[in-house]
């Protein structure tokens, strides 16, 4: 089938997407990607097309240092209090405006067999063009939309009136996929009947992970920003100093945090990660407890973490709970707590080689291998004919 995918993140860093094509040219699907910011020469593997949309870059602050002391003064306390102020409306604003300018590149396309939906900010926008060129819509729910934990002042009635929205427009869908049992639970709970789990698991690594015999660090590989709980982070290496703590990823803008004796790197390939996790031998997997997104969440460093062999010390949040005591991945702390992190890090230490062996077993099944065949399997359902077609 010819498969048109939309999605307003920058679809060079997105692994899910990335993933999602080439499981499906791998299937023999047709597939063109619809995304922002997508680099210069950057091609899709099997031989799929990719085209770019830029957005509006957001409420940037001034030009500091994104990760260090923290900016005093009035000026800056007045500042920071309009951003609380106008993020809401311009977030939806800057959405609203790619989605704007999609549509026109959209038009200009031939029409597709299948229009799969990357988020919400994109449903509405696939919802159309499926309905204009008789497609099947595909949802592809990579969070729980109206219950993210959002920068700016509260928006309770947009939450409340997007949830309708979601639910109208989700409902159009063939199948809704999203990446974790406790989402799809919700999702179903507000009546979508079709929900299938596709979890951002990692493929299989060819060699066989190495591993020391004591870990040698702690790294937390992944965005640097609000809700990582990162503050925590700064408080256990405190308590755990000298034991060594790194810090990997992108910086969101405006992020301010005294790292204290955290060490900074740079982002890395996927491939160096899995060798900076192997060589410090723990993997942090930090969250906040401030919003049911977060609770329900199984983040990407979670399985990078299976797939590099290595186990974790993460946040004591319900879906995390479930899998990682399943499996035996690694160990709990309470969010926004230091010292029980601190402690969950002792605690894994004390049984490292058993936490090890846990990792190894589950990654036969937290892998891409696996949850690659539920989007496939669904993709050859909806290529066959209703059973009482002529």
């Amino acid at each position: 089938m010819r498969v048109l995918m939309v999605a307003q993140s920058p679809i060079a860093g997105d692994s899910r997407i990335l993933r999602e094509v080439a499981a499906l040219t791998g299937a023999g699907h047709v597939v063109h990607v619809v995304g922002r910011d997508v680099p210069e020469g950057f091609t899709l593997e099997g031989g799929a097309t990719v085209e770019s949309v830029s957005r509006s870059a957001g409420l940037r602050g001034g030009s500091g240092p994104a990760v260090g002391h923290g900016q005093r003064g009035a000026k800056v306390l007045v500042q920071r209090f309009g951003r609380w102020l106008l993020l809401p409306e311009h977030r939806l604003r800057t959405e609203k405006q790619w989605r704007t300018a999609a549509a026109a590149t959209l038009s200009g396309l031939e029409p597709f067999e299948v229009v799969h939906a990357h988020d919400f900010n994109t449903l509405e926008l696939a919802a159309a063009f499926a309905s204009r060129w008789s497609a099947t819509l595909v949802y592809d729910s990579h969070e729980l939309w109206f219950d993210r934990a959002l920068p700016g002042r509260p928006t309770p009635l947009w939450r409340v009136r997007g949830r309708r929205s979601e639910l109208a427009l989700a409902r159009q869908a063939a199948v809704v996929f999203t990446v974790s049992d406790g989402i799809a639970r919700r999702l179903r709970e507000r009546g979508l009947p079709d929900v299938r789990v596709i979890r951002n698991t990692f493929p299989r690594p060819e060699v066989a992970p190495s591993l020391p015999s004591a870990p040698t660090g702690l790294l937390y590989a992944g965005r640097v920003g609000a809700g990582r709980d990162l503050p925590a982070v700064v408080e256990a290496a405190r308590l755990l100093a000298p034991f060594p703590t790194l810090l990997m990823g992108s910086v969101d803008p405006n992020y301010r945090l005294d790292l204290g004796s955290v060490q900074k790197v740079p982002e890395t390939s996927i491939d160096e990660v899995d060798r900076v996790l192997q060589e410090s031998g723990i993997s942090l997997v930090t969250l906040t407890n401030t919003c049911e997104n977060h609770r329900l969440a199984l983040p990407n460093k979670l399985f990078h973490a299976v797939r590099a062999g290595v186990p974790v010390v993460a946040a004591d949040l319900p879906e995390l709970r479930a899998v990682i005591t399943r499996y035996h991945l690694g160990t709990l702390y309470t969010p926004g707590d230091g010292a029980s992190l601190a402690a969950a890090v002792r605690s894994l230490i004390a049984d490292y080689a058993g936490y090890v062996d846990g990792v190894r077993a589950a990654g036969d099944e937290l892998n891409w291998e696996h949850d690659a065949e539920v989007l496939v399997s669904a993709y050859s359902a909806l290529a066959k004919p209703p059973a009482n077609a002529h």
